[in-house]
């Protein structure tokens, strides 16, 4: 899968949402994980048995004004909202940073004006902050990885991918 992508809360309090958040973001080979104006204890290892924090780069940006993403990262905010697009209907860009708000609360309004995508995980009421990071790493992997077709029965065999077939060879020469 081409591109890269992180993850990150703005004002989360409970270390065990952070740490099984970011173990899970490990496991689905995130890039980068983040907190932003986070009131957390350092110790999150209770749920996040595979030390993410020391595996991939972790960045605790004390308030929003800190906020640094690299230069054509696409800013996700995942919020439950009339105006996010559903989920099931979002394209992800090659390169994006997820965000996530609080426990019991929205993203500030000024994140959600920095974003340049809002997402809503279908769903008829919230659902935990560390959940819904994993749901939106899922959706992530399933829709950019390179997978067999579903089966279109029930038990039935995966529809096989065709071979991977590589263009001419291109010449730097040939374009000037």
């Amino acid at each position: 899968m081409r591109g890269y992508f992180g993850i990150g809360v703005e004002g989360i309090s409970k270390p065990m949402n952070v740490g099984n958040l970011f173990r899970s973001a490990h496991a689905f080979g995130s890039s980068f994980v983040f907190t932003i104006g986070a009131d957390l204890p350092r110790n999150t290892s209770k749920s996040d048995t595979s030390e993410a924090a020391l595996q991939v780069p972790y960045y605790p940006f004390s308030d929003l004004a800190a906020l640094r993403l690299p230069k054509g990262c696409s800013l996700v905010g995942v919020e439950l909202r009339d105006d996010a697009t559903a989920l099931p209907n979002f394209h992800h860009p090659r390169c994006a940073a997820y965000v996530l708000g609080r426990e019991r609360g929205s993203l500030s309004p000024d994140l959600v004006a920095m974003c340049d995508h809002l997402v809503k995980i279908p769903t008829k009421f919230c659902i935990n902050v560390a959940s819904a990071g994993v749901v939106v790493m899922y959706d992530r992997l399933i829709s950019l990885g390179r997978f067999a077709g579903r089966p279109l029965m029930v038990g039935g065999e995966p529809v096989p991918l065709p071979d991977h077939v590589f263009g001419p060879p291109k010449s730097r020469k040939a374009r000037r």
